[in-house]
């Protein structure tokens, strides 16, 4: 075979190259007649060319085959390991040059094995020209799930580098990755994910799925259209071959199927881009008529993209056109759009003027279906590095997108920010198993009306080069409890429980109770919740909890909650309501049994009550009918200081007419028990509730 048959049968074979990018390789076969009769003599010479043309994995081939033309023994390896010692000349220089070269090839083309293997020797050789190694090093640890080895490779790279640069400000934030990465696999993984079956992962990249409709996925695919060549081809073939350019062209697929398996894959049924441009990561409106996508093309190895529209007609898809300057900024790439289930917004990504780095999460308001001005999301989501791929979810009120500027577990990982375009909360990492310690990226919702209980991720954990489809499926998390009658303490069937999120106001479920009075919820880890149970003619009453434990746990059993039965009119008694003899004057230890009427009358916002006092029969009338009411006007003005409104108050003086129990003995004798009865204090429900302490609540 001849050197040039050779490369470009290294070429036929190369896999991927470039994730995102998604592999377009380089055809350099004007610079492969010009320097072809030096191949085989000078291996590193065209490695260095494929090397500055980035195509890094010809050159790691080829850098190689050089180390194969070096006799370097194993004592001339490590020259800089004795402090001042001298620096290597002639093919010693050379030589540790190729491994340098050899292992930033393998990390540049995201092969993360080999480039560990490469860096391991390479910082080994202390050599000042490589001050960077081992930062780079401690990468590919972390790439390939060793967290312990690459945080102690960083902070050794921390220790001995000096310049104040963007590697120095990485290896910080690698740092606190690493101590992130490690504390995660004590937790209880939150989702279940497996490859996705059938055809979907076949030939080239496949990623960004979406679903389109029932029993239908697109995705986006590099797969060649043609099969490759069987391994006796003949070299005719081969040149006939290579003669038709790349045969790893992005474009957009179709598979049919359910929950993870899916078949039949095919080319959408789209015009295809001009020739040289790829087009795919897309997202479809919500009446399934408009595609947004994305096309692009390289240029001098430099990415350049911009979002297009299609819309159906006759079951096909028309020509896409250009989104305008709105979205698209010549000499800017803006891609992966998503278009909200309401669609109300366009979502994507862009390094575009005005932002905070690489690229950014940008989103237009959508008005009849065209896109206003680009908005910077902000710089609560936004960083210096990348932010990519934003999924919303509306009704939550929840933002999912990727990022590898933030505290992960490598590269670009999932997080979560709760907001609605005015302000955003902390963005939060989702944690293992959707972030893995490559690139995790494209989240989708199998399940519109439930968006994160199942659905689809793009990730390049299990491959060398390129992103592949999984199907993810969140892992139930349970809160459940009792509810029981106050008087009787059995299971109150019929009872209404509802669970509430406190922070986003919002009412995730509603349940009524059967004869068990038990109640289940499924709930996310890390979240303040309310319980709310009612029941006709019971005090409402709340319960609130937060799901720390569940990171650690699948289930919380919450405390028993008792609910009090009550009938309008009826009075109910306070116990333990203690005034100064002969005064009106509420004692301290009265205002804590009062303060349990305060939380009945905040639970249960519609009801109005009156509160009520008694005397027993010693003194006469006047005095009792006074001092009862001065008494019970006290208990009022106590539940009015606590915030409770006096509409919903009226305070009653009965004196010594009502008693509950005799004053007296039968034999006429003083009955202490009895008068200690009815000195009392009641309440009692004067109007039903009549709307529910939940209604400020929105439904999800």
């Amino acid at each position: 075979m001849t050197p040039s048959a050779e490369i470009f049968d290294e070429f036929r074979k190369a896999p991927l190259m470039k994730k995102y990018t998604l592999c377009l390789l380089l055809v350099l076969s004007g610079l492969l007649n010009t320097v072809q009769a030096q191949y085989v003599y000078d291996y590193k010479h065209t490695a260095d060319i494929y090397y500055n043309a980035k195509d890094y994995y010809s050159a790691a081939q080829y850098y190689n085959k050089a180390l194969g033309t070096f006799k370097i023994k194993n004592d001339q390896v490590l020259p800089y390991a004795v402090a001042g010692a001298a620096p290597p000349s002639g093919k010693l220089k050379d030589y540790q040059q190729v491994v340098a070269r050899l292992a930033e090839s393998y990390r540049l083309y995201n092969d993360f094995g080999n480039a560990e293997t490469w860096y391991a020797q390479l910082v080994g050789f202390n050599n000042p020209q490589y001050p960077q190694a081992r930062y780079w090093y401690g990468v590919c640890l972390r790439a390939n799930g060793k967290y312990n080895e690459a945080l102690e490779q960083f902070k050794k790279f921390k220790e001995t580098y000096t310049a104040a640069d963007d590697i120095s400000t990485k290896a910080n934030l690698e740092i606190q990755s690493c101590e992130f990465a490690i504390a995660e696999e004590k937790k209880l993984p939150r989702y279940t994910i497996i490859k996705t079956a059938g055809n979907i992962n076949e030939g080239g990249a496949n990623y960004a799925p979406v679903i389109t409709e029932p029993n239908t996925l697109m995705f986006t695919s590099s797969r060649p259209e043609t099969p490759p060549l069987p391994d006796n081809a003949s070299e005719k073939e081969k040149k006939e071959k290579n003669k038709k350019g790349n045969p790893y062209v992005n474009t957009l697929y179709t598979a049919s199927g359910h929950n993870n398996t899916y078949n039949n894959a095919t080319k959408l049924t789209i015009p295809d881009p001009p020739k040289g441009t790829d087009q795919g990561v897309a997202a479809i409106s919500p009446d399934g008529r408009t595609l947004y996508l994305t096309r692009w093309t390289f240029k001098n190895g430099e990415k350049q993209a911009a979002i297009y529209l299609s819309t159906k007609q006759n079951g096909s898809w028309s020509e896409p056109k250009s989104l305008g300057a709105n979205v698209n900024v010549d000499g800017y790439n803006s891609m992966q759009p998503y278009i909200t289930a309401d669609g109300k917004y366009l979502l994507f990504a862009s390094n575009r003027p005005g932002g905070m780095g690489k690229n950014d999460i940008w989103y237009c308001v959508m008005t009849n279906g065209t896109p206003g001005s680009a908005r910077n999301i902000g710089t609560a989501i936004n960083t210096k590095e990348e932010e990519q791929a934003p999924f919303y979810d509306a009704e939550k009120g929840l933002l999912v997108f990727s990022s590898d500027g933030r505290v992960g577990l490598g590269g670009l990982d999932f997080f979560q920010s709760e907001g609605d375009f005015g302000s955003w909360s902390e963005p939060k990492n989702m944690g293992k198993p959707l972030n893995s310690p490559k690139d995790d990226i494209y989240y989708t919702a199998l399940d519109n009306s439930r968006p994160f209980a199942a659905g689809f991720i793009s990730s390049d954990r299990e491959s060398v080069c390129c992103l592949e489809v999984f199907g993810i499926r969140r892992i139930r998390k349970i809160a459940s409890g009792l509810i029981i009658d106050c008087d009787t303490h059995k299971p109150l069937e019929g009872a209404t429980v509802t669970l509430m999120d406190t922070i986003r106001q919002r009412i995730i479920g509603k349940v009524t109770l059967n004869e068990t009075g038990r109640y289940t919820f499924e709930v996310d880890p890390n979240r303040q919740y309310k319980l709310v149970a009612e029941k006709e003619n019971y005090f409402t009453k709340s319960l609130h909890f937060k799901t720390d434990q569940l990171e650690n746990t699948d289930s919380l059993d919450n405390p028993t909650l008792c609910i009090k039965h009550y009938e309008v009119e009826k009075p109910i008694v306070l116990n333990n309501i203690y005034y100064d003899f002969g005064k009106a004057t509420l004692r301290e230890e009265s205002k804590i049994v009062l303060d349990t009427v305060v939380d009945l009358l905040n639970e249960n916002p519609k009801l109005t009550i009156e509160m009520s006092a008694h005397t027993d029969s010693v003194g006469s009338d006047k005095f009792n009918n006074k001092l009862s009411q001065e008494r019970a006007q006290s208990c009022v003005n106590y539940l009015i200081s606590r915030g409770i409104s006096p509409t919903r108050l009226i305070a009653k003086g009965y004196g010594k007419t009502r008693p509950i129990a005799p004053n007296s003995l039968p034999n006429h004798k003083d009955n202490p028990e009895g008068r200690q009865l009815n000195r009392r204090t009641e309440f009692k429900v004067l109007k039903k509730q009549v709307e529910a302490p939940t209604s400020n609540y929105q439904t999800e």
